[in-house]
């Protein structure tokens, strides 16, 4: 059965949500049918998920809530010497096992960490990682207590220990919580979660939605912004702080002559994703409307990660291609400063499980130089056609147009972005500001935001 809210499905499980169902209206942006935020305060800005999903998308499988179940307390606690772990036996009948080594390590006293800080004081070179346990038992307040053979005491609250189990259900729990890494994928019939401007910037929790939807969906359209300079910067003081590149803070979007990038004129760009040019390209960008062109100028974006998936599945090789081969880019030119930018990128970036993290791609900074043994180059080409071509199909391509005020926010390792070819009447010039933010920026807000929303640590 279908959730009823995308906020049900897609959301971290372990964050405690209102079971209020979501009042929600539909508006349209650029002739698709868009989800707003209404003004209730209990509204979540999601789509239900058949609305989102479009035809033919699949729902990530759904992680349990609590995989050591709902109770926290301490029914008894006792030391393994041999396989040296602490056994901690919860009320609700769970087991948990915790090394030794592991809880020296984490003593959480003031002695061992800064309080202030949450922060480790204890030195590695002071840490015995053969330690024994001389004693355990479970306080009045539940707590575990450990006496350690050099007489340290160290004592560790239920709670802390229960969410840094080690069973795999534990772990993954965990990590879904502090990095939100679960992904709806789409396709061209996405509705794009839409929120208001004013109230992310003035509202906690219609910023966390905000955030946790782009997390997710990898787009949000903001509505209502002035059409004026300056609030890409507004939006970005919600969060943190802009990303700096060679372009400057932020970024102006016209037609210009002498075009320092294919950005500045006001021809066709192709799919891609910014800055494949740096080693660690910007996490996400802002688009904000300042003038809309006459003719033309209409928006196009991919789901890169849900194409890298599907590429997996209908090529296998030329995934592996694209996801083992190191390819140069560049970026020359001078604007906030002079700059001769050089890297080297993986089109399809994959982690250690084999998992896509990131898509670096932009034809017109693809260099010249391939580095790449003449075996590899037409499987390279091949590779990377059949990507593009996936792509570009018209099922997997959402087309939009903004309009004065209008700002999209999107993830920049996630979705290729490309743009119509316009023509604007005399005086009358298309104009975008742009401005970058690193993810690291991002997720540290939407924690604090959880935080300050949900009473979550």
């Amino acid at each position: 059965m279908w959730m009823t809210t995308l906020a049900r499905c897609a959301l971290p499980t372990m964050l405690k949500r209102s079971s209020s169902v979501s009042a929600c209206h539909f508006s349209r942006i650029g002739g698709r049918p868009e989800l707003t935020v209404a003004t209730s305060p209990t509204l979540s800005l999601y789509p239900t998920w058949w609305q989102l999903r479009g035809h033919g998308t699949q729902a990530p499988a759904r992680m349990t809530s609590n995989p050591l179940g709902a109770s926290t307390g301490v029914r008894h606690a006792r030391a393994l010497d041999q396989e040296r772990q602490l056994e901690v036996e919860w009320e609700d009948g769970g087991q948990s096992l915790y090394p030794y080594t592991w809880l020296r390590d984490n003593c959480q006293c003031p002695v061992c960490t800064l309080q202030s800080a949450g922060a480790r004081s204890l030195q590695l070179s002071q840490l015995d990682i053969h330690t024994g346990v001389d004693q355990v038992h479970v306080t009045d307040s539940s707590k575990v207590s450990i006496l350690w053979p050099d007489h340290h005491t160290s004592e560790f609250d239920p709670e802390w220990l229960k969410k840094r189990c080690f069973s795999p259900a534990a772990r993954q729990a965990l990590q879904e919580e502090l990095f939100l890494n679960e992904r709806v994928y789409w396709d061209s019939e996405l509705q794009i979660p839409t929120a208001n401007f004013e109230e992310v910037l003035h509202d906690d929790k219609a910023a966390l939605d905000w955030l946790l939807a782009l997390r997710r969906v990898g787009i949000v359209y903001l509505k209502g912004a002035s059409a004026e300079q300056g609030q890409v910067a507004r939006l970005s003081q919600r969060i943190g702080f802009l990303r700096l590149t060679f372009y400057g803070h932020t970024f102006q979007v016209q037609d210009k002559p002498q075009a320092n990038n294919l950005a500045y004129t006001s021809g066709d760009l192709n799919l891609h994703t910014d800055y494949p040019a740096l080693h660690y390209p910007p996490g996400v960008q802002f688009l904000h409307c300042l003038r809309q062109a006459d003719d033309g100028g209409e928006s196009e974006v991919v789901d890169g990660f849900h194409m890298a998936e599907r590429l997996r599945r209908e090529d296998p090789e030329a995934f592996r291609t694209l996801s083992s081969l190191h390819i140069d880019f560049t970026d020359t030119g001078a604007d906030y400063c002079d700059f001769m930018v050089q890297s080297k990128n993986r089109i399809i970036d994959v982690d250690s499980d084999g998992h896509v993290v990131r898509i670096n791609f932009n034809n017109a900074t693809r260099d010249s130089v391939l580095d790449l043994p003449l075996h590899q180059v037409q499987p390279f080409y091949s590779s990377l056609q059949a990507y593009v071509q996936l792509m570009t199909r018209p099922e997997n391509m959402l087309t939009y147009k903004m309009e004065a005020g209008d700002i999209v926010t999107f993830n920049n390792w996630r979705l290729l972005h490309g743009r119509k070819s316009y023509m604007c009447h005399p005086g009358c010039v298309r104009h975008l500001e742009g401005g970058y933010l690193d993810w690291d920026v991002v997720m540290s807000c939407l924690r604090v935001l959880r935080k300050s929303v949900h009473g979550e640590s």
